[in-house]
């Protein structure tokens, strides 16, 4: 019998797999951008840490591990700023992001007053636009990320959570 992924609320324990799985999971954006300054591969473990304790931050588990995350926080204007969703690349295309996020949604929504949902991905992710937009994310404009990146900006409203994929 197979064991199956669980989403929970990560602990301070989970920081330092969160950053190991963050640091495999963001090397294809890397090798899609030809640059391996991008935020998600430079930030630091006790970046990672502070995160875990301050923002709303869901891990998914196969066993004791961790195989894939995202973060959340709101902002001044009431909207959620998702970022660095990421699963493992052995088990991507299961729902396991969809899942995340949902929680990550449910969460930001219900315990801290999110109105909105926003995030931010490289134009040429193409995977991770798909998964957004069959979540109920639009496209709302462009940015340019730290890093030199062009970002597209997506946004939902609060209430429209992600189903599983």
């Amino acid at each position: 019998m197979g064991m199956s992924v669980t989403i929970s609320a990560a602990a301070e324990q989970d920081a330092e797999q969160i950053f190991r799985l963050q640091y495999l999971c963001f090397q294809g954006e890397a090798a899609l951008y030809g640059n391996y300054r991008i935020d998600p591969l430079v930030q630091t473990l006790d970046s990672v840490r502070a995160e875990v304790v301050s923002d709303c931050v869901f891990v998914a588990r196969l066993g004791d591990e961790v195989v894939g995350s995202v973060r959340g926080r709101v902002t001044e204007d009431g909207s959620a700023a998702i970022g660095k969703l990421c699963v493992h690349p052995r088990l991507q295309g299961h729902g396991i992001g969809a899942r995340l996020l949902r929680a990550a949604e449910s969460a930001l929504a219900e315990q801290r007053g999110a109105t909105s949902f926003r995030l931010f991905t490289g134009h040429r992710s193409e995977g991770n636009l798909r998964l957004y937009r069959k979540v109920g994310y639009q496209t709302v404009g462009t940015s340019e990320g730290e890093d030199g990146v062009p970002m597209i900006v997506l946004e939902k409203p609060a209430g429209t959570y992600a189903t599983t994929a």
